[in-house]
């Protein structure tokens, strides 16, 4: 679908997130009739429906109706819409054309796309490589699944601009020849499994991102990650690793406590002291930002200067406060049990972890060693926390708080100086917040009322 397609082209948007209504607006202004349909109720989506009505897009609300997906021409879906609901089989079934926002944005992006995903990491490494590429000079434009909807660039994007963009499995699920000169899969351990049913099926999506690569483009990967390691068979692009464990054939790692790149020839980037961020996990993802930028054709001392003044991204082990003598960090990203076990292994030991929200079918069984050695206390909330407790239980000590506000107060008051307090909750925050942002801010605001 180029621009000229759309014009006077019937095309529903399936759900009205940010990249719903971003999609509505562009298809409208390319000359599309544009209906859009959500299950929320209008009271739900009182602050999107004016901006969709002052343009003349058709809105239904409260449900699909079956009517509404036939005889359409296009059907674009929100990365929050499951791929496999009845209304889309249907009309997949009927020969219509189904596609998310990323694919859709992705035919009106003329420069090189760097595409990166992962089940954790994705938006500090997509944030680093956009960082780094416009501190080299570039013209770049960074979004997806990290704020700005991919969409929404279009308008700026020209031939010579890089795109930097995070995406999901969920968005990955719906391209068809969204095609990354660079793409970057930083690790793949079990997530959204309440939606993907098996790790399998989460994989499979994750593999998405190198379907249409071909010679000439290029694929990242984990070289410590065993799931990376097969999917390294799935493209037909050039393939360069990253790993802080060991030396690469071609990639970025770590040799005598300098970070290198190989490629023809090994490339002194930086030496591992100078990175800011903390935990393994985030020297994971400066190698991963490194070997994109690289591969980009960025300098040595470009890429060094940016990694040095690049500062941890709000939500992602971000530090909040020290109050009478006790550490407090946010990791409200941390929305999978894997994500808060590279949070855990960031502390050598006396955490206080709060953990819960709306369970998204994890196994919190694979903590439990975490928990023994590094953790005082935990502090469960929301929707998952009776889940939780009997999966951990006899770990550490469990306090069943229900709400952030309880849990930071508890935790507060059990501290003692010298221990961190640690919001990584290994679960989404739809339970009891908007998102995870939303979820982030309440706990920074308790910690700031403390002082």
């Amino acid at each position: 679908m180029h621009a000229m397609d759309l014009n006077n082209k019937r095309v529903l948007v399936v759900g009205l997130g940010r990249s719903g209504v971003a999609s509505a607006l562009f298809l409208k202004a390319h000359g599309a009739r544009v209906t859009v349909s959500d299950s929320k109720s209008q009271e739900q989506l009182r602050e999107e429906i004016p901006a969709l009505l002052d343009q003349g897009i058709a809105v239904e609300t409260g449900g699909h109706g079956e009517r509404t997906f036939q005889n359409q021409d296009l059907i674009v879906v929100s990365p929050g819409v499951p791929v496999d609901s009845p209304p889309l089989v249907q009309a997949r079934a009927l020969g219509e054309t189904v596609i998310g926002e990323v694919e859709l944005a992705s035919e009106y992006l003329p420069g090189p796309l760097v595409a990166i995903t992962g089940s954790n990491g994705k938006t500090t490494t997509t944030t680093l490589v956009g960082e780094i590429l416009e501190k080299s000079g570039m013209e770049t434009l960074v979004g997806g699944n990290i704020g700005t909807p991919a969409i929404a660039l279009t308008a700026q994007a020209t031939r010579d601009t890089a795109i930097v963009l995070e995406v999901s499995s969920f968005q990955l699920e719906t391209i068809r020849s969204f095609r990354p000169k660079i793409a970057v899969v930083l690790n793949v351990t079990p997530d959204h499994l309440d939606r993907h049913r098996t790790f399998q099926a989460y994989a499979d999506a994750k593999a998405r991102i190198f379907e249409n690569q071909q010679a000439g483009d290029f694929a990242v990967l984990n070289a410590e990650d065993p799931t990376c390691l097969d999917l390294s068979q799935r493209t037909r692009a050039e393939v360069f690793w990253f790993s802080r464990k060991r030396e690469v054939e071609q990639g970025a790692f770590v040799e005598k406590g300098q970070i290198v790149f190989r490629r023809e020839g090994v490339r002194e980037i930086m030496p591992v002291a100078e990175v800011p961020l903390k935990g393994a996990h985030n020297l994971e993802n400066v190698l991963a930002a490194i070997c994109a930028a690289a591969l980009m054709g960025c300098a040595a001392e470009k890429i060094r200067g940016a990694v040095c003044e690049f500062k941890a991204v709000e939500h992602r082990l971000e530090f909040v406060a020290s109050i009478r003598g006790v550490d407090y960090y946010n990791d409200s990203k941390a929305t999978n049990v894997d994500a808060t076990i590279k949070a855990l292994e960031s502390f050598p030991a006396n955490i206080h972890l709060i953990l819960g929200g709306k369970d998204k079918g994890s196994d919190y069984t694979v903590l439990n060693d975490l928990l023994r050695k590094r953790v005082k206390a935990v502090y469960t909330i929301g929707a998952a926390a009776e889940k939780i407790q009997s999966h951990i239980q006899g770990a550490t000590n469990i306090v069943p708080a229900g709400t952030m506000d309880s849990a930071v107060k508890q935790a507060a008051n059990s501290a003692h100086p010298g221990d961190v307090i640690l919001l990584a909750p290994a679960c989404a925050s739809f339970d009891q917040f908007k998102n995870y942002e939303h979820r982030g801010k309440v706990f920074k605001e308790l910690v700031l009322a403390l002082r």
